[in-house]
């Protein structure tokens, strides 16, 4: 087990591929619910795991407390590497 989240390293590891897929939108919102799932300490561990400020993650939060999505369509696109 992780000592930081709980989590076997094999669910971590996985749990970063998925994060990798995401858009930054679902990314601070997954965040957010594995951070609640772990209770006191959730955010700074979740934001270590991911790379994360505890603010982003601390947003998700906020976010998914919302009663309704207030930008259901909106999801930034990524970057596009430029030397390409």
């Amino acid at each position: 087990m992780s000592t930081q989240t709980g989590y076997r390293p094999d669910i971590e590891v996985q749990m970063k591929r998925l994060f990798a897929t995401l858009s930054e939108k679902d990314r601070r919102r997954y965040a957010a619910v594995e951070a609640a799932k772990l209770g006191n300490g959730g955010i700074s561990a979740i934001a270590g795991l991911f790379g994360l400020d505890a603010k982003t993650v601390r947003r998700g939060l906020t976010e998914l407390a919302l009663p309704v999505d207030l930008a259901p369509g909106r999801v930034r696109k990524k970057a596009v590497d430029a030397g390409s």
